[in-house]
């Protein structure tokens, strides 16, 4: 693998695993946790596995900050029952790096305390720092648990190629026009011996259900963190789902074919065009910038039902476990780990491993703070030369600060298994999207049910 390869590769997976710095109740969590700007002493921090350039500057910046404190890293991945055993133990780290949709459940079960006076101490205001929909996913019961970090939006990537053949224009792959939608992917599916060879719109649904449903209006989760899965509004993304697989040899059929893309190879779906469009997270960018010779793609947003560009907020998360034994080297750490300083000093670095990349792109960073995001494109991300890349590069610039939380429940781990449950019979045609959906919130309910039953109340 070439140099220019195992950076771009590397940063992707990094970020396909977790989002990470390279996108049981163990006693009272209350809001009346208090923070000092005292920073000194050992600090021991968990899951910071796959740091890449970008991570490795923002970790010796943030120690920098920290001179008076001795950072010891467990840079193994994190893992959610070693988490609760590890809390429940009092063997536990300071900081802990995890998805943002954890972060939820372990505030209901008490296992991580709220940063509310951590951010206030420091002057730090989530409300102007994040965008809104990052903030809401570590966000639950009125108090702020986490520092977020990363924002992988979803957009869709275009194969200029297949689609031009089929004569098919940007304009039509509109999510919002679901007519429209289904007859251009139509036009560009190929089938060979009545299985797919190319497919017209990979909607990945499985990975991005929560794109489909709440971009037509539905919602999984309320306010409250109650499961809402049986919404009549959620039907319409399901319905618009079986009809883009079934428009082209069906759920299963597609599955199976795409199951065999060489996503990070070099016969990855854009270079053999087995796809004509596909929704992908900003990442994706990255693992076709060396083929940037061989493809030819743009992108267009994902656009709600009302005709607007929307997308969903991910990443991943610092927390600072219950019974942790230096709190206040913990906040200040996961602060200055998420602050403008080391976002510059990250984005410096990767425009150094690009510079000495041969052909390499800058496709940005997506830091989950608009602050900084507009710094590192402003400053770093110029034109590649390719207006394709150009605009794919744009396009997720463009539609970041429109994403939408899919909301924080005690029981979202299991809520979104339910979904997952709902979908699968959906596209499957073995229940309606109306009859998946009451089954699957009938099992969240329970879930929920028990989740706020065994829960630690925030004070």
């Amino acid at each position: 693998m070439t140099a220019r390869r195992r950076l771009l590769a590397t940063a992707s997976i990094a970020l396909v695993a977790a989002g990470l710095l390279a996108g049981c109740s163990s006693g009272s969590s209350s809001s009346s946790a208090s923070f000092s700007k005292d920073a000194s002493g050992s600090l021991k921090a968990w899951a910071f596995d796959n740091a890449d350039d970008v991570g490795k500057a923002r970790l010796a910046y943030a120690k920098s900050h920290l001179k008076g404190v001795d950072i010891s890293l467990d840079q193994t991945t994190f893992d959610a029952q070693k988490f609760t055993t590890r809390v429940a133990s009092g063997n536990v780290p300071d900081v802990v790096q995890m998805d943002a949709q954890f972060v939820a459940t372990y505030a209901a079960q008490g296992l991580i305390t709220p940063l509310d006076k951590c951010y206030s101490i420091h002057d730090v205001s989530p409300s102007s720092t994040f965008y809104p929909s990052v903030r809401a996913d570590v966000t639950y019961d009125g108090h702020i648990w986490a520092v977020p970090q990363f924002y992988q939006p979803p957009a869709i990537i275009l194969n200029m190629r297949v689609m031009d053949k089929a004569g098919v224009t940007p304009e039509q792959i509109n999510t919002s026009k679901p007519d429209e939608l289904v007859a251009a992917i139509k036009k560009m599916y190929v089938a060979n011996g009545g299985k797919p060879s190319t497919m017209g719109f990979d909607p990945v649904a499985s990975g991005q259900p929560g794109l489909w449903i709440l971009g037509y209006g539905g919602q999984i989760i309320d306010s409250s963190g109650k499961p809402t899965l049986d919404d009549p509004k959620n039907v319409k993304g399901l319905q618009v789902l079986k009809q883009i697989y079934d428009a082209q040899g069906g759920y299963a059929a597609d599955k199976s074919f795409s199951d065999t893309f060489d996503t990070f190879g070099k016969k990855n779906q854009f270079v053999t065009d087995q796809v004509g469009a596909q929704v992908d997270n900003q990442w994706y960018v990255n693992v076709l910038t060396p083929f940037m010779k061989q493809v030819q793609i743009s992108a267009v947003p994902f656009y709600a039902s009302d005709g607007k560009p929307f997308t969903v907020s991910s990443g991943s998360a610092f927390v600072i476990p219950a019974g942790a034994k230096n709190k206040d080297a913990a906040c200040a750490w996961a602060l200055d780990l998420d602050s403008m300083g080391a976002w510059k000093a990250a984005a410096a670095a990767r425009a150094s491993t690009i510079k000495a990349t041969p052909g390499a792109v800058n496709t940005g960073l997506f830091t989950g703070s608009p602050a900084a995001d507009k710094f590192v494109r402003d400053t770093y991300v110029k034109s590649s030369g390719n207006a394709g890349f150009d605009k794919t590069i744009d396009t997720y610039y463009d539609v970041v600060g429109n994403g939408k939380s899919i909301g924080t429940s005690p029981a979202g781990q299991q809520i979104q298994t339910e979904l997952q449950n709902a979908l699968q019979s959906t596209l499957l045609g073995s229940k309606s999207p109306s009859a998946a959906l009451k089954d699957a919130q009938s099992a969240a309910m329970t879930a929920y049910r028990q989740a706020v039953k065994n829960s630690t109340p925030s004070k």
